[in-house]
């Protein structure tokens, strides 16, 4: 799995060259902070570090994570519960062209593009609320960025698999004896290093008790370049998957599985996604898609992506409105 995410786009390049390196004299010092992820050599940290880029006025970072890193250990950083939301959608209506769309609704925090490519998992492009590692809006230099593989809120890997989470305020999740637990949001990471398909992902979910503690609950909707797709929630306690049986699936902030459609399109975002889906018959481009999650935009929609599943591109615009930023994840 030893790739590079490039970075693609006219945009992108000229944020690049403009910002250089976000170094200031109000930066953190490289001793600042305590990761607990990595596993790297001090070089290869420093060079992690190194990579960081300010690519827009979200504000907006890159980063490359070079060497290893352990997604099981603890961290003491977690979302703060927030009544903000999301909206998710897979378009699956041509199974050579399957697309993974999202957009992130929450508090205005720098977010941080992620490349990481572990030795013992697969290469993926994330995205990180990096202030859920206390990091803040000038994160130069600190070390806690080499948390950030521990937290992404959506992302791909470089097999075609998609996940991004959502707030679902009616979740509640009882723990299996004998399992280990994670954070809610740390499953993510677990999912994008070892899951290439729907059915692996649902797997990775089903070996770890989840920790909604100290955030909002959570669900989560994941996609694959064969066109699967799944929506996982925890209902009474009990994680259940419910797999998509159309040409697209949705998720928004209102329960799911075994929820009517009619009555799902009584969320107005969900409505108006499934309506634009209907229409295009879950046929959609990155274009079209990113059309549609500005439908259904909302004031805190801090950024919306897509994910192209067999193609790796991914496509980002951020709420500064300075532009698409475009990401290619070579595939396997």
């Amino acid at each position: 799995m030893r790739r590079t995410l490039l970075a693609t786009g006219v945009t992108l390049l000229l944020a690049v060259a403009s910002c250089g390196s976000p170094q200031s004299p109000a930066s953190p010092p490289a001793a600042a902070g305590m990761p607990t992820a990595s596993r790297q050599d001090p070089g290869e940290a420093e060079r992690t570090l190194a990579s960081l880029r300010k690519v827009d006025d979200l504000p907006l970072y890159e980063m490359t994570y070079v060497g290893d890193y352990d997604p099981t250990v603890g961290t003491s950083a977690t979302p703060e519960a927030s009544p903000f939301g999301c909206s998710l959608f897979a378009a699956l209506g041509d199974r050579t062209r399957p697309l993974f769309a999202r957009n992130f609704d929450w508090d205005p925090n720098p977010a941080l593009v992620l490349r990481t490519d572990p030795p013992d998992g697969y290469a993926s492009v994330s995205l990180v609320d990096i202030s859920y590692l206390g990091v803040g809006p000038d994160p130069a230099g600190d070390r806690r960025l080499l948390n950030a593989p521990l937290l992404p809120v959506d992302g791909m890997n470089e097999r075609g698999l998609a996940v991004g989470l959502a707030a679902d305020d009616r979740a509640t999740a009882r723990p299996v004896p004998g399992r280990p637990t994670v954070g809610s949001v740390r499953i993510l990471r677990l999912v994008l290093d070892n899951a290439a398909t729907v059915d692996e992902a649902i797997a990775v979910f089903e070996r770890y008790n989840l920790d909604f503690d100290g955030g909002p609950p959570l669900h989560y909707l994941l996609a694959d370049a064969t066109g699967a797709s799944s929506v996982i929630e925890f209902v009474d306690g009990t994680m259940r998957a419910q797999r998509g049986r159309g040409r697209w699936q949705a998720l928004t902030n209102v329960p799911a599985v075994d929820v009517p459609e009619r009555q799902l399109r009584q969320d107005h975002r969900y409505g108006v996604i499934a309506e634009a889906l209907d229409r295009a018959g879950g046929v959609v481009d990155a274009p079209a898609a990113l059309a549609v999650l500005d439908s259904v935009r909302q004031p805190h929609t801090r950024w919306s992506v897509t994910y192209g599943l067999r193609t790796g591109e991914v496509s980002l615009i951020t709420a500064t409105g300075g532009g698409e930023r475009r990401y290619q994840l070579p595939m396997t």
